[in-house]
């Protein structure tokens, strides 16, 4: 009797467990683009973000949308559902679907370091709440920080910088300025040397890539 207790325990140990371990698991992502392969992983702590990024990867949405602003030693965006065969010259950025993701910042957990993945937005001043656009997204590139310059942000601006934030921008870069005000809801895995070749292309007056840089497609991967 004393052997089937226990192993009922075991099994209901086994259940209890496992909707934590399955929760534990991060989605990934590949985005294959014209200039390599970037993978990303989704935070589930972000689960509206989250989902709606699964969402249009599993629609096929980014595919053949390009990255429309590049600005080195910032960011590369993409996600605008107007530039799948936009001519070069027009002036991309505004494309979106018609709904917007309550913000989801959880900070300092998480900040802009290099290689996160964020939502974009329009201004605070239209866009009071921070909600997310639908579509669009941006990887951190950033540049490198002091420590006197990172003391110096903290007097001037009212900021708190945490020991692992100021590791980070000290020696992986990032944009401090972003912190707190945009939703981050994954980071890269792999494909960093991707990002780097994407954000040093030359661009135009409005931060396009002259020569245009495909998503070719985006899908849920295992590993």
């Amino acid at each position: 009797m004393k052997h089937i207790y226990l192993l009922l325990l075991l099994i209901a140990f086994v259940f209890s467990t496992t909707p934590l371990r399955a929760q534990e698991t991060e989605t990934l992502v590949l985005i294959d683009t014209d200039m390599g392969k970037i993978k990303v992983k989704l935070f589930n702590d972000m689960p509206l973000h989250r989902d709606n990024f699964i969402k249009n990867v599993s629609e096929n949405l980014y595919e053949g949308l390009l990255f429309h602003r590049v600005i080195k030693q910032f960011m590369i965006q993409a996600g605008d559902i107007t530039s799948k065969d936009a001519p070069l010259d027009k002036q991309l950025g505004s494309g979106d679907l018609n709904y917007t993701i309550p913000a989801e910042i959880i900070y300092p957990k998480y900040f802009h370091k290099r290689g996160m993945l964020c939502a974009a937005r329009t201004s605070d001043e239209s866009n009071p709440e921070r909600a997310s656009s639908a579509t669009q997204f941006y990887i951190v590139t950033g540049t490198f920080f002091t420590e006197m310059e990172l003391d110096k942000m903290e007097k001037t601006e009212n900021k708190t910088f945490t020991p692992e934030q100021k590791q980070s921008y000290m020696l992986e870069g990032g944009i401090p300025s972003l912190d707190d005000k945009y939703t981050i809801f994954g980071e890269v895995a792999s494909g960093m040397n991707v990002v780097d070749k994407i954000q040093f292309v030359p661009v135009d007056e409005h931060d396009r890539p002259l020569k245009n840089i495909k998503i070719k497609s985006a899908t849920i991967v295992a590993k």
